[in-house]
């Protein structure tokens, strides 16, 4: 197989990367990668579907991984796992002498190792350049699921299903494969419902998710649905508004410089730096554009608001809505020198089980088991736009009849897009420009 015929496997089978943004995998296959890493840090506390899946399908993952490299001519494969998920691990070391040129490394119990720029320097100790990805410095990062997704495309099953782990104030906490456009309340009455009244939602990772409620889908990207009180710290700091993150960052930031110190691109050498931020941000400085424009280099991951901050201020939030406007202004990331990695950067990683209890998620650090039975709905409504890029196009309409596995959208052409399909068979009950429901 060629590179330019898997490029239209992954654009046609609809793969995208399973979690984060989502961006098409097809555009992540270059021969400019001498070396692949999979990711199976799953960073974010409570998390777990990753290594559940590497543990599960090990021989297949790694086939797959190996027959990529081969594809785009990568000399070197990083399985990159923590030491803690020791069952993944044994399944590993038991398929990974079979494959020429792969390794196992073992990464720290820090978080966020699964960035793809940290985990790329932990990996092969190359430093991605301030707002670049991977691929610049000869690397092709693919989380777990992503390579088991082109597993199955390989074998002529397009992606219809995504696995998600339902956890947090729910009576069984489960990790499920569940059909892209199921609702997450069916979801959450599978892990048995909740046992809180009047409970947040957090759709994704603790620490980079976002709150979203029961009514919404399952895209190609949903990873986890966390249950968690209201009153929880962690739920209260995303609901805060950025009129009023900015007045108590006035009021309160003693500019310690804490969220700059434990930044991790940061500490490896990116001109991102919350802390001068906030101090042009909270004096309301104009003359100082750089703070500003540097913002841009932020990858959200949320430490600075999360675990730094001792006043409990909100960094990532205030950066996150400059970043809005500059991209609404039509301002693109500017070129910078990247520095050196900080030599201080080993004693000021946050380890995992630090924050999680910082963060008050130590009663719902539980197993999630994958549900082996078949996950059914009557309805799916699935979006077109799942992913970086431009969404689908509907190739159904009213009334028409589908089969499970079919396509209902394709790729817009000439632009990053990829297909969609259904789960299961059933009848198209309306198609808009932002979904199609499908009647099962």
């Amino acid at each position: 197989m060629t590179i330019s015929e898997i490029k239209t496997l992954l654009r046609e089978n609809g793969i995208v990367g399973a979690g984060g943004a989502g961006f098409p995998t097809y555009a992540k296959l270059d021969t400019k990668a001498d070396t692949i890493i999979l990711n199976c840090a799953e960073c974010e506390p409570l998390l777990r579907l990753h290594r559940q899946l590497l543990k599960m399908y090990t021989h297949e993952i790694l086939s797959t991984l190996n027959l990529i490299s081969n594809i785009i001519g990568a000399k070197k494969v990083y399985v990159g796992v923590k030491g803690s998920y020791k069952r993944t691990l044994e399944a590993v070391n038991l398929e990974i002498a079979s494959f020429k040129n792969m390794q196992v490394c073992r990464l720290p119990e820090v978080y966020p190792a699964g960035d793809e720029v940290v985990l790329t320097y932990e990996a092969t100790g190359r430093v991605v350049p301030a707002g670049e990805i991977p691929l610049s410095v000869g690397v092709t990062v693919l989380n777990v699921e992503t390579v088991y997704n082109i597993y199955r495309a390989l074998n002529g099953q397009p992606v219809t299903h995504k696995y998600v782990t339902i956890t947090g104030e729910v009576k069984n906490p489960i990790t499920v494969y569940a059909p892209i456009g199921i609702t997450l309340k069916e979801l959450i009455n599978l892990a048995g419902g909740i046992t809180i009244e009047d409970p947040a939602y957090i759709i994704g990772g603790p620490m980079m998710g976002t709150l979203g409620n029961t009514s919404q889908c399952v895209t190609k990207t949903t990873n986890a649905v966390i249950v968690l009180p209201k009153n929880l710290a962690l739920v209260q700091k995303k609901l805060s508004k950025p009129k009023v993150d900015i007045k108590r960052a006035m009021a309160a930031c003693c500019q310690c410089n804490y969220c700059t110190s434990l930044c991790p691109r940061n500490l490896l050498g990116h001109p991102i730096e919350p802390g001068e931020f906030m101090l042009v941000a909270s004096n309301s400085i104009t003359k100082n554009t750089k703070p500003y424009v540097n913002s841009m280099f932020c990858s959200g991951c949320g430490l600075c608001e999360l675990y730094s901050c001792g006043q409990g201020l909100s960094p990532r939030t205030l950066i996150g809505a400059v970043k809005g406007e500059l991209r609404a202004a039509g301002i693109k990331m500017p070129k910078a020198k990247t520095g050196k990695v900080d030599s201080a950067r080993p004693y000021r990683m946050i380890p995992l089980s630090r924050l999680r209890s910082r963060l008050g998620l130590d009663p719902y650090n539980k197993s999630a088991p994958v549900l082996e039975q078949e996950v059914k709905t009557n309805r799916l409504n699935i979006y077109l736009n799942q992913h970086i890029g431009a969404p689908a196009v509907p190739v159904v309409k009213k009334g028409d009849k589908v089969l499970a596995g079919q396509k209902v959208a394709a790729p817009k052409e000439n632009a990053l897009s990829v297909a969609i399909h259904s789960a299961f068979s059933g009848t198209v009950a309306e198609v808009t420009d932002r979904k199609i429901t499908i009647n099962i």
